[in-house]
């Protein structure tokens, strides 16, 4: 049996991506077999999966014209405002008399149909839309020179994409009194703190990654997240992808170590 983190990642590919169970096979190097099971399974209360039911039920056919209907109209919407599978899903318990399919057959086929009307992204990511007051955090390794010496060092950036600007702090190293005081310098400097702050999975500040998506981290960072009331997003593993591209088309250096 897999580990949910491993079923949520079949079912995310799948239901939200638009994956067929095959290319998830490739994906993810579990066998068709495997992948099927999961992506079929609604009771997770129950180790056993349920009976896999047929893709083209036609207890759904009274409902395509209306599921159709949606979608086509996502094409022009903006892509926050698009149908989800679970939004045409609540939509048709709301809104259509009589309906009474099961989730997993709506999303079976929303999937399909968004592959026919090209609303999937083939990376199958999610684009980023930064609000005023968001911002990105990271180290970099940096070589620059203080007093003739030459120093191989780090840098840390706090960037916000929304207007493309970030703030930047050189340390001999990388550690949470670097991180804390670089912070701490770039807030002072701008007179205010960021909403949230996206962060990747270092160990500077995360001491354990909680199967499901939470984050443990240090109490030395929590106390100083307190103090100053922003919110703390992190990255799945490996995934420098979800953080923006950011250009650092200006820079300003608020305090040099």
């Amino acid at each position: 049996m897999l580990a949910m983190d491993q079923i949520h990642r079949i079912r995310q590919l799948f239901y939200e991506q638009g994956h067929s169970i095959s290319e998830i096979a490739r994906m993810t190097g579990f066998n068709w077999k495997t992948v099927s099971k999961y992506v079929d399974k609604d009771n997770f209360n129950d180790p056993n999966p349920m009976p896999a039911q047929t893709k083209l039920c036609p207890k759904l056919d009274p409902y395509k014209k209306v599921i159709d209907s949606w979608l086509e109209e996502d094409k022009t919407a903006p892509r926050k405002q698009r149908h989800t599978s679970k939004r045409v899903y609540r939509r048709l318990q709301k809104e259509v008399e009589g309906f009474n399919c099961s989730y997993r057959l709506v999303a079976l086929y929303v999937a399909e149909k968004k592959k026919e009307l090209k609303l999937v992204r083939k990376e199958g990511y999610i684009p980023l839309n930064h609000d005023p007051g968001e911002s990105q955090a990271d180290f970099g390794a940096a070589d620059f020179v203080e007093n003739s010496i030459r120093h191989s060092g780090k840098y840390f950036v706090l960037d916000f994409p929304y207007s493309n600007c970030g703030y930047l702090q050189l340390h001999y190293g990388e550690n949470m009194e670097c991180l804390l005081e670089s912070m701490r310098a770039i807030f002072e400097h701008i007179g205010g703190v960021p909403t949230e702050i996206w962060f990747d999975n270092t160990k500077t500040i995360v001491t354990k990654i909680i199967r499901g998506g939470g984050r443990e981290t240090t109490e030395r960072f929590l106390r100083f997240q307190e103090h100053y009331g922003f919110k703390a997003i992190f990255m799945n593993p490996d995934s420098g992808n979800e953080k923006g591209g950011a250009l650092y088309a200006s820079f300003f250096y608020p305090h040099i170590h």
